[in-house]
């Protein structure tokens, strides 16, 4: 792969992590942290919609045609919300809190999962 390619392939997936940073933090309410673990539910819909939509405008302003970025926010936005719900279950099911070690692998757990969507994106994009 050219150098600027692989350049490309790490700046496209950096903004994927900066919009997560951002949709995870900043934009998550406790009450969206709430909603996720119960299936269907609006605020746990809106906190992966906020997810698809990011992905959308990082692929649009990286250059990719909208029929693509589309795509990509909602494959994004579907794997975003059943990734967070099955780990909401998992920690809720267990009773894991912030004091358990397990709280912590599975919230690590759910980060990886989200890093190798964007790795996967990556690779349909330049692949």
């Amino acid at each position: 792969m050219p150098e600027n390619a692989v350049h490309s392939v790490l700046l496209f997936v950096l903004l994927l992590q900066a919009k997560h940073f951002v949709c995870d933090g900043p934009l998550q309410t406790k009450d969206m942290v709430h909603d996720k673990g119960i299936y269907g539910q609006p605020l746990g819909l809106l906190h992966a919609g906020l997810h698809g939509t990011g992905t959308l405008v990082v692929s649009l302003a990286f250059g990719l045609d909208v029929r693509t970025a589309i795509a990509l926010g909602a494959v994004d936005a579907l794997i975003h919300y059943h990734i967070d719900f099955a780990k909401e279950r998992l920690v809720r099911s267990q009773g894991w809190s912030f004091n358990n070690a397990q709280f912590w692998w599975a919230i690590v757990g759910d980060q990886f999962l989200h890093n190798v969507t964007y790795i996967a994106m990556a690779a349909y994009v330049f692949g």
